[in-house]
């Protein structure tokens, strides 16, 4: 596969990573261990080296890449998150609960590496900002942490651009995580100008718009209980009408490709921006495959700029929340 730059990291990723939250976190029960062991190996024997995880996803989540993962190390680049301490419950809704004290960062650091079975965090995001901290504070625990050999590289998820600028200042990122797919291009409106401007990748989460864009969700769906999809906006019956002029855009370039629908959308993300690396999750084996091979699907320029028109004109309902 070919591989995509973190910044001025030095680290090199493959150019579609595989995004593990949905193993532990968010779409239904747990997935099965066993299987999810075979299903990440998978992807590095795939070719996929990039692998995200995060604590708030589960301790788990991070254990299992560490299970996963320890016969490859060498091979592979693991993300996972800081930023995030827990939880809690206001006005019915879970609310995250956020420090990036140094302190903390020192203590969330130390549990996702043992977790993890590694000596070092290879790109190490802030999740979420902690409002009482000033970005320099954090850039500058991050840069102490990159001297002591514990940090590769760093970045920042969702992010004030702003915010990114000074911390980029202080100890330059490497990479931006924000969500980015057909049906939600909030990002090319300045963050990819950024990126551009200070030489970080963006990886872009949820790039098959949780799974929306693969053209396998109708309004008939039914979901298990705890995946967070049966209350997104995008999966409502009105909003998916809406986005049918989308999904069957996708469709047709898709047979004209001899291509699924999950592998156009992804491969035109690649052709948006070189730096861009999505990083779509899954729990089946066959999806794995599937969301891989959208690397190998090219898009000309006369396909990339004609898929381009004819999305212009169509009137994507981004609600997503």
């Amino acid at each position: 596969m070919q591989k995509r730059k973190l910044g001025k990291s030095g680290l090199e990723v493959s150019a579609i990573g595989l995004g593990c939250m949905g193993m532990d976190h968010a779409y239904g029960k747990p997935a099965n261990r066993e299987e999810m062991i075979k299903l990440i190996r998978k992807a590095v024997e795939l070719g996929c080296n990039f692998f995200d995880t995060a604590v708030v996803y589960g301790e788990a989540n991070e254990e299992l890449l560490g299970d996963a993962l320890a016969p490859v190390r060498n091979q592979v680049v693991i993300a996972t998150k800081f930023g995030i301490t827990g939880q809690e419950i206001i006005n019915d809704r879970p609310q995250n609960i956020l420090n990036s004290s140094p302190q903390s960062i020192r203590e969330q650091l130390e549990g996702s590496l043992k977790r993890l079975k590694v000596d070092s965090i290879d790109l190490y995001y802030q999740h979420r900002i902690d409002p009482h901290l000033e970005p320099e504070a954090v850039a500058e625990t991050m840069k102490d942490l990159i001297a002591e050999g514990k940090v590769k590289a760093w970045g920042l998820s969702n992010a004030p651009i702003d915010y990114m600028k000074r911390a980029h200042a202080v100890c330059p990122i490497a990479a931006i995580e924000n969500q980015y797919s057909m049906m939600w291009r909030e990002p090319e409106k300045e963050l990819f100008d950024i990126c551009e401007e200070l030489d970080v990748a963006f990886v872009a989460y949820s790039p098959l718009g949780n799974g929306f864009l693969s053209g396998k969700y109708t309004k008939d769906t039914t979901y298990e209980e705890g995946d967070f999809r049966s209350l997104m906006g995008r999966f409502k019956p009105a909003v998916i009408d809406h986005n049918q002029q989308l999904l069957a855009l996708i469709a047709r370039v898709a047979k004209s490709k001899n291509a699924t629908s999950a592998q156009v959308v992804l491969a035109w993300e690649l052709a948006q921006k070189p730096f861009i690396i999505p990083i779509p999750g899954t729990t089946k084996l066959t999806r794995l495959e599937e969301n891989l091979g959208g690397a190998d699907i090219n898009l000309t320029k006369e396909e990339l700029a004609s898929l381009n028109n004819a999305l212009a004109k169509i009137d994507v309902d981004e609600t997503h929340f």
